[in-house]
């Protein structure tokens, strides 16, 4: 029997509606893929973790030092309606022994206190549900200090499930991520920029199933991509981790140029972001992935009208979808918040690619083509063949590989002050002066030190610092910021 001061804790995984309402082989096949995701995920954590599959559940039992980091990966995996905290114990085959059972666990916490008892039953009993939810709170009302019971507005609910002879009471219940697992409806190509729209855009499709792929063009040098590079990262490391993703950096340097020798002025938007779904779908049939993501929102800029979308989709055969097209930028900022992206997406340097004189609001079909005519694309061949794959995983090295900022791992060998940008509290501890400034509020803080000193950024994995220090070399064109990261 596990105990109260056991040193595991058990979850119960309730499986998002959806799933429960699929015919027997969809089901079958949805949850044995968010057992797999689950146990992709839980094993980097510990080998010790116990997964078990039901058919309209799933349960893990983590040893209790761990428990905290186990919480935030079930709250974080698509499929998962609720997640359910429980302590389990078995042999538990008569009413007698429920009644105490319960009666020792929940003493403290219902003194003084009105309760109610409700139960589930799973398997063949000699009592019904109502039988034991009464017994237990009969026992509950003359062995403890409850206040009574109360059917309606209960100041505690104790929670039971008894599954055969195994009884499972509910300390706390979580609101799960919901949607499906991932690795059940395909996979899509995410044209993500790093800013707010792109990067909600690509969570709510993980959270929905598909496995999403990032695909960006390079307007703003290495800064931009470090910077989108670890937007990625977030959202797969957070939402995406069952499944290995490609990150796709295509340069459009060039492709911009030749923009501005080819197109007029208030096409030139609509035509970019035409050039980029053309990119992207060579990229996709490549992938053979059969779906494109974007972050517009209807009418948030001109190229976004409706007309301009038309233009847009116009040049590409494969599935677009625009899960923020009638979302206002309100309510994806508050997605934004509430997933972590907020302050990368604040913080992401601007590079303007293309400001279009008087843009179009809405464009000919007629004039668009002729203004397609005038590009030379063999750019666009030529950019998405010098187009960098890698996956999302290797982000890391690939960033600290790249060293767009020089990387100092020992303080001995200048006069440094190191600055932390993480956003927690705590603060590097290092041989020389340092201070702590959260990465969002760099750029305004950054202007306020004096700016004859030689400045190291810290952050757990270097991408941040990398990030900030290029941005701030490049605002600054001042060569005394650097990246510091510690030898292991």
């Amino acid at each position: 029997m596990q105990t109260p001061s056991s040193k595991t804790q058990k979850f119960i995984l309730k499986l998002f509606p959806e799933i429960m309402i699929k015919g027997p082989s969809a089901k079958r096949q949805m949850v044995g893929q968010l057992y797999i995701n689950l146990v992709t995920i839980l094993e980097r954590i510990s080998q010790d973790i116990a997964i078990k599959k039901f058919s309209d559940k799933i349960e893990v039992v983590s040893p209790i030092e761990i428990l905290p980091e186990v919480r935030q990966v079930l709250l974080r995996t698509s499929g998962i309606e609720q997640v359910l905290e429980a302590l389990q114990f078995d042999d538990m085959d008569t009413l007698d022994k429920i009644k105490v059972t319960v009666g020792e666990l929940m003493a403290d916490e219902i003194e003084g206190k009105s309760i109610v008892v409700r139960s589930k039953r799973t398997g063949t009993h000699t009592f019904t549900s109502t039988q034991l939810e009464q017994t237990v709170g009969g026992y509950l009302l003359a062995h403890t200090q409850a206040k009574n019971v109360d059917l309606r507005n209960a100041e505690v609910t104790i929670k039971l499930e008894l599954i055969h002879n195994q009884l499972n009471v509910i300390t706390t219940k979580y609101k799960g991520l919901s949607g499906f697992p991932i690795g059940t409806q395909g996979d899509i190509l995410s044209l993500m920029s790093g800013g707010f729209d792109s990067t909600v855009a690509s969570y709510l499709t993980m959270k929905r199933g598909l496995k999403t792929h990032f695909v960006f063009f390079n307007l703003g040098g290495n800064a931009h991509e470090i910077g989108v590079k670890q937007v990625a990262l977030y959202l797969w490391s957070k939402f995406g981790s069952s499944h290995k993703v490609k990150f796709i950096s295509v340069p459009f340097d060039d492709v911009l140029t030749e923009i501005f020798r080819s197109t007029a002025p208030s096409y030139m938007g609509v035509t970019l972001k035409r050039l980029m779904i053309q990119a992207s779908e060579k990229i996709a049939d490549e992938m053979e992935i059969d779906a494109l993501l974007t972050g517009e929102s209807v009418a948030q800029v001109s190229s976004q009208t409706l007309r301009n979308l038309a233009l847009i989709d116009q040049v590409s055969t494969k599935l677009i979808l625009r899960p923020l097209s009638t979302m206002n930028k309100p309510d994806i900022m508050a997605i934004a918040d509430s997933i972590g992206t907020r302050y990368f997406a604040e913080n992401m340097p601007e590079y303007c690619g293309v400001i279009s004189q008087n843009p179009i609001i809405h464009g000919s079909f007629k004039r668009m083509e002729k203004e397609a005519k005038r590009f030379d694309y063999d750019v666009l061949d030529k950019a998405v063949e010098q187009a960098q794959h890698i996956y999302v995983h290797e982000i890391v090295d690939d960033v600290n590989e790249l060293e767009a900022v020089e990387v100092v791992n020992d303080l001995s060998s200048g006069d440094y002050t190191v600055i932390d940008i993480r956003a927690e509290d705590e603060c590097v501890q290092t041989s020389c002066e340092s201070i702590k400034i959260p990465f969002h509020k760099l750029k305004t803080e950054f202007e306020k030190l004096p700016q004859d000193k030689n400045y190291l950024l810290y952050c757990e994995k270097g991408i941040m610092s990398q990030l900030h220090a290029q941005y701030l070399r490049d605002a600054k064109k001042s060569d005394n910021v650097k990246v510091y990261r510690p030898k292991d």
